[in-house]
């Protein structure tokens, strides 16, 4: 061991995860790569963690002792769809040959699966529902780690989270359609307590205020993250004489609900009306047009949250308690150039 590597502020053996990334300017999701021989990780990048790897003796930990499975918790009517997030964590569990519990909080007002995972001795709790401070404290006495995915209210600084750069997608969706030259840009959001809405409002907002588009507020609209719900904003935006040219929506739900209300106003969509969502999820490539819209790992997200539950149920403490995944723009074919 070279004496550059370990000093006396290094962590004992075992090596964690979290120092061999913090060590090689990596994610915790990129090295997890390199362990388990997953592909996405530049060839450079890998070559360092594996050299890091060799360096320090890591060896991949099993997982505790004690029960085989994943709870993965759902709340009933939530608006994240959930087949990406099911994929993710069924990926992670593949890897360490552990069973997944899927089960839903909001049909289970008497917290069934709360008690079931403790007596399952579940490894870890994945939770998309957004667990109240009786359940966390019921966890947390029974030794059951548990990451929060998505949350939709602030949490307290203890309470580990994955999430993504939802004020950046925002900003990046307004900007778009800025480039392309419009002006007049309608912002159909979800409830205002929900922390991804406020979020993505506000790098709207941000882009448009940037380019002096400042006091627009009859352009602004929430509505339930539902294909009613932006069907419904956008009859009203449509109907107004100085109707919009381009709706940004909170999601790509709402962003159906937009083409809908569109067609039925006689518009097309991008010629006359451009619209951009939320999420990329699997129906935004399949509507005419494909819609643009701003991709949210939802999968990368559930793997990166059973891998740090998993992590946490090992006695490892992570770099940070909360992790954001950078969002991109997934440019299609329902955004262009206001007609002249």
């Amino acid at each position: 061991m070279s004496s550059s590597r370990r000093s006396a502020a290094d962590p004992p053996r075992p090596v964690t995860i979290s120092h061999i990334a913090r060590t090689a300017g990596v994610s915790v999701p990129t090295v997890s790569k390199v362990i388990n021989g997953r592909a996405g990780v530049a060839p450079g990048t890998r070559a360092r963690v594996e050299s890091l790897i060799s360096e320090y003796g890591y060896r991949k930990s099993g997982p505790p002792a004690g029960g085989n499975t994943i709870e993965l918790v759902f709340a009933q009517n939530g608006d994240l769809p959930g087949i990406e997030i099911i994929q993710g964590v069924q990926q992670v569990a593949r890897e360490h040959q552990l069973g997944v519990v899927l089960s839903g909080s909001g049909a289970d007002p008497g917290r069934y699966w709360l008690d079931h995972a403790v007596s399952r001795r579940s490894l870890g709790v994945v939770a998309v529902a957004q667990l109240d401070v009786e359940e966390q404290d019921q966890l947390r006495r029974h030794a059951v780690p548990f990451v929060i995915v998505d949350p939709t209210h602030e949490l307290p600084d203890d309470v580990p989270f994955v999430g993504a750069t939802n004020w950046s997608g925002g900003r990046a969706a307004a900007r778009h359609l800025l480039g392309l030259g419009h002006r007049r840009i309608a912002t159909v959001t979800g409830p205002g307590h929900v922390l991804s809405c406020r979020a993505r409002f506000d790098g709207h907002r941000s882009a448009l205020e940037e380019a002096g588009l400042t006091g627009r507020s009859t352009l602004v609209t929430r509505q339930e993250l539902t294909r009613e719900g932006g069907r419904a904003a956008a009859g009203d935006l449509l109907a107004r004489p100085d109707r919009p040219t381009a709706v940004v929506t909170g999601n790509d739900l709402q962003a159906v609900g937009v083409y809908q209300a569109a067609r039925a106003a006689g518009l097309r969509i991008p010629e006359d009306l451009s619209v951009i969502g939320f999420d990329d999820l699997p129906v935004a490539a399949q509507l005419d047009p494909p819609l643009t819209t701003v991709h949210r790992p939802l999968g990368q997200m559930a793997v990166t949250a059973t891998e740090m539950a998993l992590a946490l149920g090992r006695g490892e403490r992570p770099a940070q308690t909360g992790i954001e995944l950078a969002t991109t723009l997934a440019v299609r074919h329902s955004a262009a150039p206001p007609a002249a």
